[in-house]
């Protein structure tokens, strides 16, 4: 996920998108800990996307 594709997007959208990126790192955290995680990057590439989705965010409500 691109910032630029995630500049486009409204605030709600980008909350919403912010929700859900959380709850997955809650999950692949749940699976490493029971070492049932087959793909252990993708806990790192969902947190990075969560601090792009938030950086928007921010960016967003500086504007405001």
């Amino acid at each position: 996920m691109k910032a630029k594709e995630l500049r486009n997007k409204s605030l709600e959208e980008l909350k919403r998108l912010e929700g859900e990126l959380r709850k997955k790192i809650q999950e692949l955290k749940m699976l490493k800990a029971l070492k049932k995680l087959d793909k252990p990057h993708l806990l790192k590439l969902t947190r990075k996307d969560l601090a792009r989705v938030l950086t928007v965010i921010k960016e967003k409500l500086i504007q405001k």
